[in-house]
């Protein structure tokens, strides 16, 4: 059995096409059904169900799948733990964040760039479903994602930040002044959120509830800056998390205020699946992360616009991370 044999079933199960999976693999179609004919000959088991086309692989060819993609991340493990003893880290650092996470990746991935002059990073935008998927087909080495999601299976957790809600409203709104805001204050104003097929929606729609209202946006975006585009014209307003000013900020004509919610927000925080050793590349992502500062940084921020806005800074609670 050759490793470039399991490369090509893992391409092939991916692409759920012969053809794609060879272009992929850059090989002929028949070199690459010949390698997989092969390895089921050396397994003696059937792996892939064939017909005119690609019909996926049988029960056997699943945990064959399984047993590939472990051994070939391996293989890039030791890969990378060698880079490290020959005097420098290298390879890629497969990282998924989730999208409303995704405006503070750059506090951990500027560090560990700098740190770690010879490694790249490979950024994707994800749901939280599929970043348990490619976890668990070890396709990412770490991800950052809600830490409270029971789908995640079995994973290790370093916690980075709380997430703290606020609304953004124009200057003009009936809640551009007030001290803090209630969740049912704002569901009365011209909304733009984040579409309910997203956690951070689902989130905000039981605070509304626990509140007795309901929020019916004018409009719903899947992505952050999909929000942020409907806010330079001073009309609607938004519920954002705080961790997204790192990169937004506060557009002109609008307001940040405060909202009275929960003590303790949801928990942002770096995942990796379970399993030892730990890829050399997440590890060495944790160990920047550890002392980045990632929760003290964005309550700065915070602190920084709502004094901005004319309002007192709210207190936040320190969120210790593991070590």
């Amino acid at each position: 059995m050759l490793l470039r044999q399991l490369e090509y079933l893992v391409a092939l199960a991916r692409e759920k096409h012969f053809a794609r999976a060879a272009d992929a693999c850059y090989v002929s179609q028949p070199s690459l059904s010949a390698a997989i004919r092969k390895l089921e000959q050396e397994l003696d088991v059937p792996i892939v169900r064939r017909g005119r086309r690609f019909e996926g692989l049988t029960p056997e060819g699943e945990r064959v799948l399984l047993w590939a993609q472990r051994i070939l991340a391996e293989q890039d493990a030791l890969r990378h733990e060698l880079s490290v003893l020959r005097g420098g880290l290298t390879g890629t650092l497969r990282l998924g964040a989730i999208p409303t996470a995704m405006p503070v990746v750059s506090l951990l991935t500027t560090p560990f760039c700098e740190r770690h002059g010879h490694a790249r990073v490979t950024i994707e935008s994800l749901s939280s479903r599929d970043i348990t998927h490619k976890l668990a087909e070890f396709d990412l080495d770490v991800a950052m994602t809600y830490l409270d999601d029971d789908t995640l299976g079995q994973v290790r957790k370093t916690p980075l930040y709380e997430e703290r809600y606020l609304l953004l409203t124009p200057q003009h709104s009936p809640l551009a002044e007030v001290p803090m805001a209630t969740w049912a204050q704002v569901a009365e104003l011209p909304l733009c959120l984040l579409s309910p097929d997203m956690r951070n929606r689902r989130i905000m729609n039981g605070y509304f509830t626990d509140d007795g209202a309901i929020a019916t946006p004018a409009i719903e975006s899947d992505t952050v800056s999909g929000l942020y585009s409907h806010l330079h014209g001073n009309h609607w307003s938004t519920v954002i998390s705080h961790a997204w000013l790192h990169m937004f900020g506060v557009p002109d004509g609008m307001r940040v205020v405060p909202l009275k919610g929960p003590a303790d927000g949801p928990r942002v925080g770096l995942v990796i699946a379970a399993r030892s050793p730990e890829p050399v590349l997440a590890r060495a992502l944790l160990d920047v992360a550890r002392q980045a500062g990632v929760h003290k940084a964005l309550d700065d921020l915070l602190d920084v616009h709502l004094m901005g806005s004319g309002y007192h800074a709210i207190t936040s609670k320190s969120l210790t991370v593991p070590t």
